[in-house]
């Protein structure tokens, strides 16, 4: 007697189904994206702050900018003896160099009381501070002690700034160390740390809520009924969730029931960010999620159906603001439509990029060399060459935590040889941050000016990577066709030009900002005070215990200091480190008189400043580039009031504006 019954129920469903055939039309994959691009905002969500143990994983919400100088001061990076390179010239085995030892031993933590005076060495330690007038280390290998005398004599020369770790080379005050996207690993909470930086700013993760229907599922571990399923879709998407920086919450299963779904969808949609829900998507008789869907809120149902195989049934929807994916019930099509999909918004909204490659074939641009016997890991960062990927090696040692950061993976030099030879192709070994080439390559000077640039360069959707080796280094790089900018500021002696005269032919010149360069000393020094630049730097070169803090070779700042000093070698002239910020602690912690840095570092260390001219930091590119999107997007950022703004808080004039 139930039979005609049970036939007419199936009737009932079929015409049902009949009826859904004017609601499903097939979209094709491009139109799907393009639809649910347009409704929901695949956007990072707003920041929150956490303390550093709770921020692995997570993706920083904000440039991150050191708040000290790391390492803070000038550093032993061996055991050994901080000397006068001057006084271990010629020194040999058959000719060893005898130097006086001072009472003093520089174990870390200890701060230096006595100076290093002509042939004198102080006896430090790895990670030790260099004393006054030091300007280079000796391993103690290289030296035999005379305890009778107290002294010891050096076997082999010593080259200025041989193992010095200058304050800030690896992150100087106020420079941007982290950029705003980055996921966090273990490397860099290390740089937090070092930086002293006990919370983060990170980007909320994304609540997804995770349901299933069907009423053939059960739950794993459960007993299994004869016709039924265990529910696989739930837990794959969940660990999906977990892996592409969601938060998942499991609903569980819900029946093939209309009110129950309805309940379950509302709450969902109502305290997470995203509902995915698998199964009853298809044109049978048991869905009833479009309906359900069509009654949450505007603007309901964007496509369901869209031209792939497998995963037809798949439907995107927008209910009371909160994004709906509806996967098919099928793993195969549940999983292929959830990466194609889900995974884009869902890692958009944690504010990660999108998945990459493990590895990835690149060349490498000049030699590497490489010691003999050992296996050498190299780190590097990409850039685009005229022939694909080009694996940029660091500078930046092994005692460096920047190292990592700045990194997109490492190629290997395998022990038997000696090195890599230019162009040579490697296999660059992706870190946890990815291995996307960055949209524009910018080697050269630094500048905090530019690393607010890159930050607004960011914000319109260019990721840039910046490599500090020097305004030549930055040069000689985009001749090379490393890079897409060289970060400069050289005078030319010649013209008494900055940048211009120095391009070679097919380059082309980009006006950034100007600087004020200038004599840095503390308060109360009678050599500087109320006196004109030339002035103080005549008086001090006249004082015998005056001692200064250079510049490296090749950068535009040691250019001037030649001009200031003439042929004079004063004490100091030897100490060469590679950033202003490492001038500006020299001489605030009085390790140095005086040095040569641009005003708004003497500002931020408390230092006097007497100014000697306004500098030109300027952009190098190659000309013809200029079409390239994230090229042609920096240099109209460069010509906007928001730029200008910027610059101008830090105490630079635009281009623009200068006389």
């Amino acid at each position: 007697m139930s039979e005609p019954r049970e036939t007419e129920d199936f009737v009932r469903r079929l015409t049902a189904a009949a009826r859904q055939e004017q609601f499903l039309s097939v979209a094709t994959q491009d139109e799907a994206h393009a639809a649910f691009r347009a409704a929901v905002p695949h956007a990072a969500l707003s920041a929150e702050t956490v303390p550093l143990a709770e921020a692995l994983g997570r993706v920083l919400a904000q440039d991150v900018a050191s708040p000290i100088d790391v390492p803070p001061f000038d550093r032993a990076l061996v055991d050994g003896f901080a000397v006068r390179a001057a006084d271990a010239e010629g020194a040999g085995a058959a000719r060893p160099r005898r130097l006086a030892l001072n009472r003093e031993i520089l174990a870390c933590g200890v701060s230096p009381s006595l100076s290093v005076a002509p042939g004198t060495a102080t006896p430090i330690a790895t990670g030790g501070v260099i004393p006054r007038g030091a300007d280079a280390v000796v391993m103690v290998e290289h030296t035999e002690l005379d305890e009778a005398a107290l002294a010891i004599d050096l076997s082999a020369p010593v080259r200025p700034g041989q193992f010095v770790g200058y304050a800030g080379a690896d992150m100087a005050l106020g420079e941007t160390v982290l950029r705003k996207g980055l996921p966090i690993t273990a490397r860099e909470i290390g740089m937090l740390a070092a930086c002293g930086l006990a919370a983060v700013p990170v980007v909320r993760r994304p609540s997804i809520a995770i349901l299933s229907t069907g009423d053939e599922l059960v739950a794993p571990g459960a007993t299994l009924p004869p016709g039924s399923i265990y529910d696989s879709n739930g837990a794959i998407v969940a660990a999906s969730v977990t892996e592409n920086g969601g938060e998942p919450a499991p609903f569980g299963i819900v029946r093939d029931d209309e009110a129950a779904l309805e309940q379950a969808l509302r709450e969902a949609i109502s305290g997470h960010d995203l509902v995915v829900l698998s199964g009853g998507t298809s044109k049978g008789a048991g869905d009833v999620s479009h309906r359900i869907l069509d009654r949450l809120g505007a603007p309901g149902i964007l496509v369901h159906g869209v031209a792939l195989k497998p995963g037809k049934p798949l439907c995107l929807a927008v209910a009371a603001g909160t994004p709906v994916v509806v996967l098919p019930g099928f793993p195969t099509s549940a999983m292929f439509t959830f990466h194609e999909f889900v995974v884009p918004l869902i890692r958009a909204l944690a504010g990660l990029l999108p998945r990459e490659e493990t590895a990835v074939a690149a060349r490498v641009p000049q030699r590497v060399p490489s010691e003999l016997g050992r296996t050498e890991f190299v780190m590097a960062s990409l850039s685009r060459g005229p022939d694909g990927p080009v694996a940029l090696p660091l500078p930046k040692g092994s005692g460096s935590v920047t190292a990592f950061s700045q990194a997109d993976g490492f190629f290997a030099i395998p022990a038997p040889r000696s090195g890599l030879e230019a162009d040579e192709a490697v296999s660059l070994v992706r870190l946890g941050a990815g291995v996307r080439a960055p949209d524009l390559t910018i080697v050269g000077s630094h500048c905090v000016g530019l690393d607010r640039l890159v930050g607004l360069l960011a914000d319109r959707g260019y990721r840039a990577r910046t490599v500090w080796v020097g305004s030549a280094g930055g040069l000689a790089a985009l001749r090379r066709g490393e890079c897409d900018l060289a970060a400069m500021h050289l005078l030319d002696p010649e013209t008494g030009l900055y940048n211009a005269p120095l391009l070679d032919a097919g380059m082309r010149l980009a006006p950034g900002w100007r600087r004020l360069q200038g004599v840095v000393f503390r308060a109360g020094d009678g050599r500087f005070e109320g006196r004109k630049a030339a002035d103080g730097v005549a008086a001090a070169l006249a004082d015998p215990d005056a001692v200064m803090v250079n510049r490296n070779a090749g950068s535009g700042t040691r250019l001037l200091i030649d001009g200031l000093v003439g042929g004079a070698r004063p004490t100091g002239f030897w100490n060469q480190p590679r950033s202003h910020n490492a001038v500006a602690a020299a001489v605030a912690q009085g390790r140095a008189d005086w040095g040569v840095a641009i005003a708004s570092v003497a500002d931020a260390y408390g230092l006097n400043f007497l100014p000697l001219t306004e500098e030109h930091y300027d952009f190098a590119y190659a000309a013809g580039a200029e079409d390239r999107p994230a090229l042609a997007a920096f240099l109209a950022l460069l010509r906007t009031s928001e730029a200008a703004a910027v610059l101008e808080a830090l105490g630079f004039t635009p281009a623009g504006d200068a006389p």
